[in-house]
């Protein structure tokens, strides 16, 4: 099979902060190196784009050093976390954005369903729209027309049709969208995770369609999806994005387990030696997933119980402090978040300078999958974060228990309570820290 995607040390760089702001300073510094001979210094500096992670650059790379090839009939899928990188990468591919370095040779034409909306004009009813995506890629009058009744069978929006698309739902907006995308003569089509808008019998219908044109018309499709059942379903390899930078590449099993060993891969207990972070108010000490049976475990049966504790110094207590949690799926889209001092689901033991925090959580609650937990220390009175840790512990939600627990419990000194302080010895030295 021919290649009809070659993608050659793609490079996207963005500027952070107010656009404009210094720029004809930078558009007369970079001419002045170009007619001198040398590289643009603006591709020199920048850092990885770790959303999770403060820089000290005003640049970062939201893609660095791309390369991969797609093959006629190939359907490619792009995974990784929310930031990765995945977006732009179609949009450079799509044509709707410029990459800062590399290049891409495609053969073909090119459909794509980027986001909501995207290639429709709100004011143009749903006719007059999939005339005018035609028109967008060459195709003639004649050509449109021959698939106009599969596009509006396929979307179901017949009663709709000669209504402004701005007047229809998200839904409605995206099944046309998608029956445009997959029914016009392209060689190549592109979809972005628009299809979770879509009902579960449309999201069907999607995959068969994006199925029936890679394997019976040979048009490659790249798909980017959060949901890997339709990934490992639909695709036949698949690259893994993580920063800007693809870290595996290979066949689409491989890639998605690859992806979720790396999720996993965080423990369900955290304990800081040295240097705890937080500052002269809060300071965190350990952060642990415990059981129903009060053992540190990052396997949960899914119908029980367990709790998420937050060990941490706490110098002035009239300053309401209070430990903050954000549980995460292993796509990153945060799914619950809850914090001490006004939720009813924590319970808070004190001894002087030191408050363990724990967060209840009933069985039932998660569906199956990996999590991880955000942890952060903070105050209502002002308004104040002491601390802020993303992906401090992780834990795994099972239907069969397969894990082991990481220690057993020992030295209770409080009845129910996993680890009150059992690695400490509480005293508290005359400027009040922890010794």
């Amino acid at each position: 099979m021919s290649t009809v995607i070659k993608v050659e040390n793609i490079s996207k760089q963005y500027r952070l902060g107010d656009v404009g702001t210094g720029a004809l300073a930078h558009d007369v510094n970079k001419w002045w190196h170009k007619v001198r001979g040398k590289e643009n210094p603006y591709l020199k500096i920048g850092e990885a784009n770790d959303r999770a992670v403060k820089g000290e650059s005003d640049y970062v790379w939201a893609l660095k050093d791309i390369n991969f090839e797609v093959k006629q009939g190939e359907v490619l899928g792009i995974i990784g976390r929310n930031g990765a990188g995945k977006s732009t990468l179609l949009k450079i591919l799509s044509k709707t954005t410029t990459p800062t370095t590399g290049s891409i040779k495609i053969k073909g034409r090119i459909a794509s369903l980027l986001e909501v909306g995207t290639g429709f004009h709100p004011e143009l009813s749903g006719r007059e729209n999939i005339f005018l995506n035609g028109a967008i890629l060459g195709m003639t009058k004649r050509e449109i027309k021959s698939k106009f009744d599969e596009i509006v069978d396929f979307a179901g929006v017949e009663r709709y049709i000669d209504t402004p698309v701005k007047r229809y739902s998200s839904g409605m907006y995206v099944r046309l969208a998608f029956g445009v995308a997959a029914h016009l003569e392209s060689e190549i089509l592109i979809v972005d995770e628009v299809l979770a808008v879509g009902d579960a019998e449309f999201q069907k219908k999607c995959l068969n369609k994006m199925g029936e044109v890679s394997k019976g018309q040979g048009r490659a499709v790249l798909f980017v999806s959060h949901n890997m059942e339709s990934m490992q379903v639909l695709c036949e390899n698949g690259i893994v994005l993580e920063n800007g930078s693809i870290t595996k590449v290979g066949e689409i099993r491989d890639s998605i387990d690859f992806y979720q060993k790396k999720s996993i891969s965080i423990p369900p207990f955290v304990k800081f030696i040295d240097n705890h972070p937080g500052n002269e108010f809060a300071k965190l000490i350990e952060v642990s997933i415990v059981n129903k049976v009060n053992q540190i475990d990052g396997s949960i049966l899914i119908d029980e119980p367990f709790s998420i504790q937050v060990l941490y110094e706490d110098y002035k207590a009239s300053a309401l402090n209070t430990a903050i949690l954000q549980i995460k799926d292993d796509y990153g889209n945060i799914i619950f978040s809850t914090n001490e001092f006004n939720s009813p689901d924590w319970e808070t033991k004190k001894v002087p300078g030191v408050t363990l925090s724990i967060c209840e959580l009933p069985g039932n609650f998660f569906a199956e999958g990996t999590y991880t937990v955000l942890v952060a220390l903070g105050h209502y009175n002002p308004n104040m974060i002491h601390v802020l840790l993303d992906d401090v512990v992780s834990f795994t939600v099972l239907e069969t228990y397969t894990g082991k627990t990481v220690r057993k419990n020992a030295g209770n000194t409080w009845p129910g309570i996993v680890r009150p302080f059992m690695h400490w010895k509480i005293k508290n030295n005359d400027d009040g820290h922890l010794e």
